[in-house]
């Protein structure tokens, strides 16, 4: 059973532990999409089943709740937006925040309730809640859809933010950076780069050294100015 604790300071930390036990975050050496060797992985997608998702979904709320933005409505773009908004949402009231949620359709539906959205209505201040942010476009079709319901899209809450450059020979900033630039939308991550970097180094006498090594070395070469 999950016992569900109040948000503390370390839950990054926590977060980086629990990825690394569920095998969510591993490391080795996989290619990117930009095409890249990366000495580390992680898929969401391994949170799957009731136990994980509802402990992801913790960490979700608490990152929220440490954000200091003040939340009306919780907005997952489908298809993995979907269960996590949901989660958080669920989350964020087992931590005494009660919190509307919604999300949206791929295509709008014409019979039934009808309409994109699915839920609570679109308004007040928004968090949108996804898994990752890669080149932003699918955030950016979610703040377009929270704009036309007269709402206010207040910030991206993703799980994990890898604070790399861009795929673009010309990139400096990282997917969160350019969102945060050219939206003036903030990405809020769970843990990023850097906590795992902190967690490795924590544990470097558990054998994370060499881990440690080759994440330091990537994060030389194609890291983002923090």
């Amino acid at each position: 059973m999950t016992v569900f604790a109040t948000p503390t300071a370390d839950f990054r930390q926590q977060f980086v532990e629990f990825a690394i036990r569920q095998e969510a975050l591993c490391f080795g050496e996989f290619k990117t999409k930009a095409g890249r060797l990366s000495p580390y992985f992680f898929n969401s997608g391994l949170f799957s089943d009731g136990e994980s998702l509802a402990q992801l979904t913790h960490f979700y709320a608490q990152a929220a709740l440490a954000s200091g933005l003040k939340i009306d409505t919780v907005f997952g773009p489908a298809y993995k937006g979907i269960t996590l908004a949901a989660g958080t949402a669920m989350a964020m009231a087992n931590l005494g925040h009660n919190r509307p949620f919604c999300y949206n359709r791929k295509e709008a539906k014409d019979h039934g309730e009808g309409g994109l959205i699915v839920g609570a209505p679109l308004s007040g201040n928004v968090l949108i809640v996804d898994d990752v942010i890669s080149d932003g476009a699918s955030k950016r079709e979610s703040v377009d859809l929270i704009l036309a319901a007269g709402a206010t899209p207040i910030g991206v809450l993703i799980a994990l933010d890898r604070q790399e450059i861009g795929a673009k020979a010309d990139s400096t900033q990282s997917a969160a950076q350019e969102f945060n630039q050219t939206t003036g939308i903030p990405v809020i991550a769970v843990a990023t780069l850097a906590d795992i970097v902190a967690y490795l180094e924590k544990n470097a006498e558990t054998k994370q050294s060499d881990k440690l090594q080759a994440i330091e070395a990537y994060r030389k070469q194609y890291g983002a100015a923090i």
